[in-house]
């Protein structure tokens, strides 16, 4: 699974709809959650975004999914970045390593996965 941080605005359907009942929040983290999506930590914000979610997910494929989803319901836009802990970055900075081996080995890159890797691991909201 990996981290995601999602930034997120309400629109003026989703403010009206939080206005009039605000626990439609906690509902939908509910529904995300119970597709197997976990939420480490959500904050509400004063600012330039409304929400800043906190979530793991198993891939970009899925958070790619979950975020379309949820925006497409009309009620917020989002914003989703990849995250990777401050611990991990440090000792993956610190390890001595061949960057072009580990890069092949974990497949970064613009290339997609199969339909076959899809399969079942992919999720929907």
């Amino acid at each position: 699974m990996g981290l995601y941080l999602m930034l997120s605005n309400l629109t003026e359907k989703g403010r009206s709809r939080v206005k009039s009942h605000p626990e439609r929040i906690n509902e939908v983290n509910t529904e995300v959650e119970a597709k197997g999506f976990k939420i480490i930590a959500q904050y509400a914000l004063l600012g330039e975004y409304d929400f800043a979610t906190i979530l793991d997910v198993p891939d970009n494929w899925n958070m790619t999914r979950l975020s379309m989803d949820l925006s497409a319901r009309g009620t917020l836009e989002t914003h989703t970045f990849p995250a990777l802990r401050a611990d991990e970055f440090v000792r993956f900075m610190k390890a001595e390593h061949d960057e072009d081996d580990w890069a092949r080995k974990h497949k970064f890159g613009d290339l997609a996965p199969s339909d076959r890797d899809l399969g079942e691991n992919l999720r929907t909201v």
